[in-house]
Parts: structure tokens; C-alpha cells; sequence
């Protein structure tokens, strides 16, 4: 086995020591492990939560939507203020947000209050998806950080798979789904107090200026793009005169934003000099493409598993270990191999071409598919998503400036969160019209009046269903499923080709600048290629 050459970062004065960054890693791990939890506890919940509430398709995809629609507003925001602020302050800031928007979902009477608690919470997940990559990224510099990359990738799987388990469990329990919005809370706490006690990093103190203007055009820019992907399809058509409105809206304010961070403001919130880097570019590009196909899709396999399969929260969460296993394997074996041989391009494209496999597999899938085989189709692609989505934040951000890395970290989460919004919005959209579709046919042959299926884009209670109506839903509903993902096809494809034209640079020492990546010595790169 090839040995890790000696780490010369430690040795460095000012940098931090292996068991220093263990310390701080505890604390924004648990910070990962809450936000992350957010969405992973409460997926097996929402059937059972939309059924309580009495909400419908729609009221489903916002649940989702909403957390992400803030999430990816505010993360450039979090990102520059981290370029800006004190890290730790900033992720502590995050932690509380989450906290009093999870009390408040978990106390919501109706599903107008959820989505909105959903929404304020997603202000702290957005923080603490952005803050976490970028406090990381101080303390390790880009050669070292696959050392660590095992570590997240084992806080990735545990909250993919922990948060499924016992969200099932707690909505099969007496406390039912409300304790799904509580039990992050106390995680939140402690991440909060390790923050304190054992993140040390320096703050630079200089000059600030806030891009008000920029915040606000991205923020609202983006917000009306993606309400108007939530809502087409369901409150109007997409070929209508509000989809006109909103789309020339967004068009203008976004414009306006690209002219406000590149003639106006002196601390953009998004540089767009960054874009002229290649590495940035492609990656952004591969990001949204990565984020529309793996949140579009994957979101709805737990509603596959309980509405096509008929299992229970608590066996649909299980189902997940499959994809969550292959992606802690290739996250940590990935990260590995990067820290001891410099290489990291080759694991970019084969967990892409990974990725574009598990997708065409999984769209084979209906509700008669054997699960052991979906269980190896999602094995398939979660070894893929491991092998890619770690790496291209990395590509990213050994290219960035030290000034810029909160910003350079926080565009490609920024990007993959638009993506897996668009994704999930667009995706549920065309699944509910999917369904509705297959029911109202496989009812009119049944000799049943359509419209006493209870209505178009409802979630039925499968209990309450007639056997032969029972057995037509999860048809449908696991043929719908397939289609989801052969829609993600395409996506994932372009994905690939972004990936493929990324140019492999020798990987940082240091988390201080270095020359950047297109003007590296030759020598480097044969280094590099040696090793």
C-alpha cells in the first residue's frame, strides 16, 4: 500500500496539529451531522406527515422545497460573510437558527406553518452547509483534506442513514411525527457548546463592506426561479402568462445582480471573477447538473418505498443503508488515496460515470422490481455520489484564493443546492402529473368516476384504499418513480462531460496561496504524475 508522504502542514507555525483539528472537527461535524439530519429524519416522516395535516403532492414537494429554497438563497451569503466575520461566531449564528426553526415545525398546526418553519430553518442549514466546508478548509490545507474527507463521509452516512431509522421509529412511536423537528435540537445544543470550547481559528481583522444590494437581488432572484419551478404545473401551466411574468422577473433581477457584484459592489457576495477559472466554471456547472439529478430523484425513493412498496417509515429507512453504504466506501477510500497520491481527477470522473450508471439502472424500477436488486442500483449510485461530490468542492477550492475561499465554497454548494431545488420541484411536479394521469386511466377501466380517488395530486392513505385501487396507486406510483430517474439521465450525463474537461492541478500543502493552478511549474505536475 502506498504510504501518506509526512503531512508538512502541522510543522508549519500557525497552522493547527492533527489532534488540534480533531478537536475543532468534532464540533462542526455535529454541526454537519444536525443539518443534514434536518432532512434525513424527517423523509420517512412526510407521508405520514401530509396525511395527518391533510396536505396534498404539492404540499409534499414544499416541505422539501422550502428548506432548500432558503437554504440556497442565503448559502453565498453565509459563504462571503465568512470571508468577512469570525467562522465560529457565523456557525454558532446558523446552530440557533435551525434550533428555533425546527421548535417551530415541530409545533406546527397545519401544513402553511410547517413550510414556513421548514423555510426559516433552511436560513440555519444553509449557514451550516456553507460555514462547515469553509471553517474545514482553514484549518486543512487542500493535499491534507482528503486525510479528513473520511470523517465527513462517515457523519454523511450516519445522518443519511441514523436520521431515515429514527425518523421511522419516532413516527411509529407514540411520539409520532412532531419528534422528528425536536430531536436535532438537543444535537444543535451540542455542536454549539463543542464550537465554543474547542474552535480556535483566527480572525482577520480588516475593512468590511456588506453587499446589501447583491444579497438582496441573488436572494430575490433565485427565490422567484425557483417558486415559479415549484408552482408550474400545479397553481398555472407551464406555458402560461405567469410563467411569462415570472420568468422575465427573474430574469431581470438577476441580471441586475450580475451588474450590481461585477460594476457596483467592493465586496460581492458571489466574485465573478471566480468563473473566469476554469476549474470553478466546470465544477459550478457539474454541481447544478450533480444537484438536479440527485435531490430530484432520490428525495422520492422513500415515498417510492412506502406508497409503491407498501413499507412502513421504519423499513423504508432501512432501504437507504444501500446508498448511503456505497457512498461512506468511496468518500473514504476516495479521500484516502487523494491525500497519499495527489491524484483526485480520476475519482471525479469514475464517480461520475458511477453516477450516470446508477441513474440508468434505477430507471428500470416499478413496483414489481425485487429489492435486492433496487438495493444494488442504489448501491450503484452512492458509491458514485462519494467519489464526486466531496471532490469537486475540493477541485474548487485548491484553485481559490485564501481571501475567497468562503465565496468559492459556498458558489458550488450555492449552484447544487439551485440544482436539487429545480430538481425536486420540477421532478415532483412531473411525478404527481404522472400518477394523477395513471390513476385517473386505471380507474376509468375499473368502471370508478376519477374524480372519487380523492382528487387530483392527494396522497391517500393506503390502508384506507379498496384492494384493486390499492394495488393501481402503487403502479403507478412505482412506474412514475422509474421515469424520475431516466428524466435524471441527461443530467447526470452533462455532469460527466463537465468533469471530463476539468484540468488536474497538483493539490495544495498549505492553506496559505500558492500560484495558482494555470500558471503551476512544470515541475509540479511531474511530481505530481510521479508520485
Amino acid at each position: 500500500m502506498t504510504q501518506a508522504p509526512p503531512a508538512p502542514t502541522a510543522a508549519r507555525a500557525g497552522e493547527m496539529t492533527h489532534r488540534e483539528i480533531l478537536e475543532a472537527l468534532s464540533g462542526l461535524l455535529l454541526a454537519m451531522f444536525v443539518a443534514m439530519l434536518s432532512s434525513t429524519v424527517v423523509s420517512n416522516a412526510l407521508p405520514r406527515i401530509v396525511t395527518d395535516l391533510e396536505g396534498s403532492q404539492s404540499g409534499y414537494t414544499w416541505v422539501v422545497v422550502a428548506t432548500l429554497l432558503t437554504m440556497t438563497a442565503t448559502t453565498p451569503i453565509w459563504g462571503k460573510l465568512a470571508d468577512l466575520f469570525s467562522k465560529k461566531m457565523l456557525v454558532q449564528v446558523a446552530l440557533v437558527i435551525f434550533a428555533l426553526g425546527s421548535l417551530v415545525a415541530g409545533l406546527a398546526p397545519n401544513m402553511e406553518v410547517l413550510i414556513g418553519a421548514r423555510a426559516f430553518q433552511g436560513l440555519g442549514v444553509g449557514g451550516l452547509t456553507a460555514l462547515v466546508q469553509v471553517v474545514i478548509a482553514s484549518m486543512v490545507s487542500p493535499r491534507e483534506r482528503g486525510r479528513y474527507a473520511g470523517y465527513i463521509g462517515a457523519v454523511f452516512a450516519t445522518a443519511t442513514v441514523s436520521g431515515p431509522l429514527l425518523g421511522g421509529l419516532i413516527v411509529d412511536s407514540p411520539l409520532g411525527w412532531r419528534g422528528c423537528f425536536y430531536v436535532g435540537i438537543p444535537v444543535a445544543l451540542l455542536a454549539f457548546v463543542v464550537l465554543q470550547l474547542k474552535l480556535h481559528l483566527p480572525v482577520v481583522k480588516r475593512e468590511v463592506t456588506i453587499d446589501y444590494a447583491g444579497a438582496t437581488l441573488i436572494v430575490a432572484g433565485v427565490s422567484i426561479l425557483l417558486v415559479w419551478v415549484s408552482l408550474a404545473g400545479n397553481q398555472f401551466a407551464w406555458a402560461s402568462g405567469t410563467t411569462a411574468a415570472m420568468l422575465v422577473a427573474a430574469a431581470a433581477v438577476i441580471a441586475l445582480a450580475i451588474w450590481v457584484e461585477d460594476r457596483v459592489a467592493t465586496e460581492p457576495v458571489v466574485p465573478l471573477r471566480l468563473f473566469r477559472d476554469r476549474t470553478t466554471s466546470l465544477a459550478t456547472l457539474a454541481s447544478v447538473m450533480i444537484g438536479v439529478a440527485m435531490f430530484g430523484s432520490t428525495v422520492y425513493l422513500s415515498q417510492y418505498f412506502q406508497m409503491s412498496r407498501g413499507m412502513t417509515p421504519t423499513h423504508a429507512g432501512l432501504m437507504s443503508i444501500c446508498m448511503v453504504g456505497g457512498l461512506l466506501v468511496s468518500s473514504i477510500v476516495s479521500g484516502r488515496i487523494i491525500t497519499s497520491t495527489g491524484l483526485w481527477k480520476r475519482w471525479l470522473v469514475g464517480g461520475s460515470v458511477l453516477v450516470v450508471v446508477g441513474f440508468a439502472l434505477l430507471s428500470t424500477i416499478d413496483a414489481e422490481t425485487p429489492l435486492v436488486r433496487v438495493g444494488l442500483f442504489m448501491a450503484v449510485l452512492g458509491v458514485g455520489m462519494g467519489a464526486t461530490m466531496q471532490n469537486l468542492v475540493l477541485a474548487v477550492q485548491n484553485n481559490a484564493k485564501a481571501a475567497d475561499l468562503g465565496a468559492a465554497s459556498s458558489v458550488v454548494a450555492f449552484f447544487r443546492s439551485i440544482g436539487g431545488t429545480i430538481g425536486v420541484s420540477a421532478l415532483g411536479a412531473l411525478l404527481a402529473h404522472q400518477v394523477a394521469g395513471s390513476m385517473a386511466d386505471g380507474l376509468r377501466r375499473l368502471g370508478v368516476d376519477p374524480s372519487a380517488g380523492g382528487g387530483k395530486g392527494s396522497i391517500p392513505d393506503l390502508a384506507e384504499l379498496p384492494p384493486p385501487i390499492r394495488a393501481l396507486y402503487e403502479t403507478s406510483f412505482g412506474d412514475a418513480t422509474g421515469h424520475l430517474f431516466l428524466v435524471s439521465v441527461p443530467f447526470a450525463l452533462v455532469a460527466l462531460l463537465c468533469v471530463l474537461f476539468i484540468k488536474e492541478v497538483p493539490l495544495r500543502t498549505t492553506t496559505a496561496d500558492e500560484p495558482s493552478a494555470e500558471t503551476a511549474a512544470p515541475e509540479a505536475t511531474e511530481e505530481l504524475t510521479r508520485r
